[in-house]
This record gives structure tokens, sequence and C-alpha cells, in this order.
């Protein structure tokens, strides 16, 4: 056929012929490379502890994800750290393996090892993992993040520790690398940042793609900060104890920047996918005496949770809403996603940006980065938490708590979550035919979780 064409029409053929392969392969090489992911987590950051809601707490870094990437009014953890983890790692409900509560003290309790996790479902597909900072899902060295799946780990395995001296609040040892424990001087936020820079630029595989979380301590008590990230606060916080909780929250947010900037220092800045969460709500107080052998003074205010209610612990909007942002240079567009999105819901999104989306039958997780990248509505969303001695399920407006107790017949609560944030009205007696619906359905899920949970202390 181009032998019947004059010259002029043949290269044009040809031309256009050579364009449609290379822009095929471009577009194969383009689909088939896998991002990265860096998973922020924060320790006890309450929904108005960074700027980007309003605080008086300077947060210039975490406040630049917001305003360049997609920002989760409604993302939903569990009323306490181990579970929150328990639930990211596995992508169902944490009650479903009996972790309702912080794993502490002497505990053998664990995250059970037969249940396929992110890191492991990461490994088919060719990533390398990390995990640097708090893990709390099981308190030695044989129960850390390695037996787990991830290739390298570092930080500490308890849920608090002393930020200098990195001992757990009975004086345990927690510091470890790789599942030995190891001695070490510098403050928690300084150390964790130096360990993920170093592992971003010198120990990982640069041949792969990476999964690497960065569990902070900040701003979890103990609060031992130097004076410098105290100063800003001088004037703006008149409360010694909440001055101290803003300056680790500030400590915190300078080592997002650090992140950011090796990041683009690698350039890895434009393949990388930059997660920002909060494990649970913030903390009123903390009573310091029985701790640490009342070495560390006791914090009369710590967090802000403003406008939502109540506290960590429980399953109020103030414990489980939390501040969540993905951002991803020129991927994805900035805008508040109003979507309800469970914490659950992290693994089956991060694995479909991995390319698998055959996932195992124990997830109960939905796919959610078709809402986060496209903003897509998620249609029938239930979102099911279980705490020390409360459960709580969400169907979008409605929320219905249950308050358990050891002698007398349960509570029950429900509020219009999109009317009433704030959770100030029991619509218990007033919308009957929905309360008898969500009870109905809270209690089709409570009868799924574990028989034997973990009732540690919380801490």
């Amino acid at each position: 056929m181009i032998k019947n064409m004059n010259t002029k029409n043949q290269l044009l053929v040809l031309l256009s012929f050579c364009f449609s392969i290379s822009y095929s392969q471009e577009n194969q090489m383009s689909s088939s490379e896998k991002p990265n992911i860096i998973l922020i987590i924060a320790d006890d950051a309450g929904w108005n502890d960074v700027g980007y809601h309003g605080s008086v707490i300077k947060t210039p870094n975490i406040d630049f994800l917001a305003k360049n990437g997609v920002e989760l009014d409604r993302f939903y953890v569990n009323p306490t750290c181990s579970p929150s983890r328990a639930s990211l790692f596995t992508g169902r409900p944490a009650s479903r393996m009996g972790i309702v509560a912080p794993i502490s003290d002497k505990s053998q309790f664990k995250l059970p090892d037969s249940i396929p996790t992110l890191p492991k479902l990461l490994h088919k597909n060719n990533y390398q993992t990390a995990l640097i900072g708090k893990w709390h899902l099981g308190l030695q060295p044989s129960s850390g993040p390695k037996a787990y799946g991830f290739d390298y780990s570092y930080g500490f395995l308890h849920g608090q520790l002393d930020q200098y001296t990195h001992l757990y609040k009975n004086g345990d040892k927690s510091w470890y690398r790789n599942g030995e424990f190891i001695e070490e001087e510098g403050h928690v936020t300084d150390l964790l940042t130096n360990e993920a820079v170093k592992w971003i630029s010198e120990i990982r595989d640069p041949k792969k793609s990476f999964f690497l979380e960065v569990a902070y301590s900040a701003p979890h008590f103990p609060l031992q900060e130097e004076q410098k990230w105290k100063d800003p606060y001088i004037n703006s916080i008149k409360d010694s104890s909440r001055r101290d909780y803003a300056a680790a929250m500030s400590h915190l947010d300078n080592s997002v920047g650090i992140l950011l900037e090796k990041l683009k220092q690698q350039k890895l800045d434009k393949n990388t996918l930059v997660i920002f969460m909060s494990d649970n709500g913030a903390m009123q107080d903390w009573d310091s005496k029985n701790e640490y052998n009342g070495i560390h003074p006791s914090n009369t205010v710590l967090g802000d949770n403003t406008p939502l209610r109540d506290w960590k612990t429980s399953n109020y909007e103030g414990a489980i809403r939390v501040p969540c942002i993905f951002y991803w240079k020129d991927h994805l567009k900035k805008y508040k996603n109003e979507n309800y999105i469970s914490v659950i819901d992290l693994l089956p999104g991060i694995l479909s940006l991995a390319g698998d989306n055959d996932l195992p039958k124990s997830i109960e997780g939905k796919n959610v980065w078709p809402s986060i990248s496209e903003n897509k509505a998620i249609s029938d969303q239930e979102i099911y938490v279980r705490g020390h001695l409360q459960e709580s399920l969400i169907r979008k407006p409605w929320k219905i708590i249950r308050t358990r107790h050891a002698n007398t017949p349960a509570d029950l609560e429900l509020y219009n979550i999109e009317k009433d944030p704030g959770e100030k009205k029991n619509l218990i007696l007033e919308e009957k035919s929905v309360a008898e619906k969500m009870e109905i359905a809270l209690e089709n899920q409570f009868k799924k979780d574990a028989k034997k949970v973990n009732y540690d202390k919380i801490k």
C-alpha cells in the first residue's frame, strides 16, 4: 500500500506509525510504574492540632500537604493506637482479632501472625517495605515488624517512651533495630527522621518501589521538647502543658518538611504518594505519677479535638475522626474529600496502586483510591469501630454508639453527624426507625468480633 503513495505521504505514514509505537510504549511504562508510598503517622494528634484546621499550632509542612493534596474530611480510625495500627495492616476491624485496646505493660498479646498483612501483600508486588518508629502490636522483637513482613524496621515496640532514654513507662527496653534492642542517644523525633532519611538515600534498593511507614511518638506524652520548639508559643499559648504539646507538634512538622525535601533531592517526589494521618484523637490530660517513677510532670492540657466531642478512648468523633491527607505531586489535585473513609480502607487502596486488586477474603476494607484520585462517591459505606467499653457504627449521615456496662443494660445514642458533628443531640428516641436498623447493623458487626479480646490499660 505504501508503494502507491508519493514520498511525502510515505514519510507521514512512517512518522505516524513510529509515533504511535513510541506513545504506546510510553503509556505502558507509565502505567506499569508503581509509586513509592510514605505513610507518616502522628501519635495522638487531635482534630484541631494542625494548622489547616485553624489551630494556633504552626504546622506549615503538614499544611503544605493539605493545600496541595486531598484532604480527607471524614477519615475514621480507632479510639486508641494498637487497634488503629492493626486495622491499617490487616484491612479489617481490629476487634476481629481481639485488639480493642493498647497492648501495654507485660502483655503477651500481639497481632495474629496468620493474617495477611500490608507489607506481606506488597512483597508479592515486588515492593520493599520499612517501618521506622512506633510498632505497638507486639512488645518483643520476636513479635515485631519483621514477623509481619517488613524488610527493615527501627524505632520502638511499645506504645510510649521517654524521648531521650527510649525506655517504656515501666522501665522496659523498647528501642531496637531489625529485631535487636539497641542503645542510642538523641530525641526520638530526630532519630526517626534521620533513620528515614538514611533509609531513603542509602539503605533501600533503588531498583524497587517502596512502602515506608514513619510512625512518630509525637505529640504523645511524655513531652520533652527543647526550648527552641516552645519559643514560638510563649505569647500565643499561656498554659505551659499545652505549649509543650504544641512544641512536640512543631518538631514533628519540621520532620515532615525534612522528609519532603529528601524526596525532592532524590528526585522521588513525583513518584511518591505521601499520606499523613493521626492514629487516634487527642488525649485531654496525663497523670504521670505512676509512670517513669514520677520523673515527668503531669499534663493538665494536651491536645485539642475542637469542635468534635470527647477524647481518645471513647467512640465519639473527637477520638475516631482525625486529620488525614493524601499528597502526590502532579498526580492529585487539591480538594476536600467528604466521603466517609475508614483506616481499614487504606490497605486495599494502597494495594490497588501497587497493581494488586486480588485481595484475600479476610480484608473488609474498600478500595477508596478512585474516591481519592477522582472524588468518586463511595456507596453503602459502613464504618464499624469497637473500643474498650463502646462500639459505634456509621452509615451516612447516622452514627449509633453503644456503651456497655457490667451489671446494667447498655446505653444507646444516635446522632446525625452531618447536622450535628459535635454529637450534642441524642436522637435515639426521636428517630426510632433509624435507631432500630442501626442497632441491628451494629450487633451484626459485633457478632463477627473475636471472642477473646485485649483489655489492657489505656495508654
